[in-house]
């Protein structure tokens, strides 16, 4: 596809005030050639491979943001999922393994790596079980290493012995990393996808090549301005506005993405095209809702005009460009969302109307910020209701959530950067721990009777 510089002309004028940017470009890269039974030499395997194949990828992004106006914030890296690419070495731990991917990441420059993972929703196996096992000291010793695991899809159901282990995992975590931090870069996924570009659930899919640039643009600001510039009246012409504005954000991103792939010898993926916010005043989905007719985010309606942004920012995608894939629709991490911040604060964004929210939007409940002494089977439980949401439904869902040692309700945490701060949010009173103890598998859902 030939695409012309002066096409994001438009586009490139929303940078000053309107904090667009390409959030990220990562490649992804298979380690299965790099598989040894010693994981020392695994280990250096590992190491030469990133820092080769993704050695120019910094440069290439500061290139390219100078040459076309546009920011590109975030340059990052995904591997194949390291429970895969370990299990020849029989450890007993995949700590070290976390460590290498921090230091090949920092050598090359980059902002994060994803890729300590495990792919667990119909079954573990024993690396599968040791990568889990290994993510609390992983991520209390690297800095930029992020961890994901899918528990659950469509086709396999929900595996609860991995909801608990992923429940006790992401408690140990938080009890180890200062105000729990380290489960910032944790996800625990349903349906994850192959080629999703954004932290911290990105790795390597095995139906992907041996590299693969993927490309994350996003721009709330942008659509929050479109709207507030237009004269639309009806939902449907508000539906329109933010089609269009998602069309031209994306052939910015698609630009970048080819051109990128040209100057790095490595195939263009997809791109997400992913309203992701930042704390900055002016990036946030939350205040693109409002500026739907919503008081406050996290009213009655609130889904509906999620439901309605997500799809919007679907259509508009999918007519600028043939590539897009990823999660692609609207993010709503609390922490990361001033609208959202506010609204949890004000007490109107509660638990249960993220919950809800995620059944229309592109992952979960993200960057949720809980009091310290939230229980771990509490925590599966949260998994295991959003899992359920996106087993049902055919979709991607997700958690990430931060028991904060030490806070309580009423409490803030600051995470910092484009994680930002969070209110510390109550959890249901009750227990599901009978439930969550039981272990087995839900069985995957009938798709023939759908209602």
């Amino acid at each position: 596809m030939s695409i012309q510089s002066g096409e994001i002309l438009e586009t490139v004028k929303m940078v000053a005030d309107q904090n667009f940017d390409v959030r990220t470009i990562t490649i992804g890269i298979d380690l299965h050639d790099c598989i040894s039974s010693d994981i020392n030499v695994l280990n250096q395997n590992i190491y030469n491979k990133i820092t080769t194949v993704g050695k120019d990828l910094v440069a290439t992004a500061k290139y390219l943001s100078a040459k076309y106006g546009v920011p590109i914030v975030n340059q990052r890296i995904s591997v194949t999922p390291i429970a895969q690419i370990a299990a020849a070495t029989h450890a007993d731990s995949y700590v070290s393994v976390a460590q290498t991917l921090d230091k090949a990441a920092k050598a090359i420059g980059v902002s994060f790596i994803g890729g300590f993972s495990a792919l667990v929703q119909k079954g573990m196996s024993p690396s599968d079980e040791v990568l889990i096992r290994s993510i609390p000291e992983a991520m209390k010793t690297t800095d930029i290493v992020c961890s994901s695991i899918n528990i659950g899809s469509t086709r396999a159901g929900i595996n609860m012995d991995a909801v608990k282990l992923a429940g006790e995992t992401i408690k140990r975590t938080a009890e180890i990393t200062p105000e729990g931090f380290g489960c910032a870069k944790i996800v625990v996924f349903c349906n994850a996808v192959e080629d999703n570009p954004f932290m911290a659930g990105a790795f390597h899919g095995s139906g992907e090549a041996d590299a693969v640039i993927n490309v994350g643009v996003s721009g709330p600001g942008v659509v929050k301005a479109a709207l507030e510039n237009s004269d639309a009246t009806t939902l449907t012409e508000v539906a329109e506005v933010v089609k269009k504005t998602a069309f031209k954000i994306t052939r910015v991103g698609e630009l970048i993405g080819r051109e990128a792939s040209k100057i790095l010898n490595i195939p263009f993926g997809i791109l997400d095209l992913s309203l992701a916010p930042t704390p900055a005043v002016g990036d946030s989905v939350a205040r693109i809702l409002e500026e739907m007719g919503l008081s406050v985010c996290g009213t009655h309606g609130t889904t509906a005009a999620l439901a309605l942004l997500n799809d919007a920012v679907k259509k508009g995608g999918m007519m600028a460009s043939s590539a897009v894939g990823g999660l692609s629709g609207a993010f709503i991490p609390v922490s990361e969302d001033e609208g959202m911040i506010a609204a949890a604060e004000a007490g109107v964004l509660t638990l249960d109307k993220l919950e809800a929210m995620t059944a229309v939007c592109s992952v979960g409940l993200d960057m949720i910020a809980v009091p310290g002494d939230t229980p771990a089977h509490t925590i599966s439980g949260i998994i295991a209701d959003e899992a359920a949401i996106g087993m049902i439904n055919s979709k991607t869902t997700a958690v990430r959530i931060i028991p904060v040692t030490g806070k309580t309700v009423g409490d803030s945490v600051e995470f910092g950067g484009l994680l930002g701060y969070a209110p510390v949010m109550p959890v249901k009173e009750g227990s599901c721990e009978v439930f969550v103890n039981r272990g087995g598998r839900i069985p995957a859902p009938v798709q023939s009777m759908k209602n």
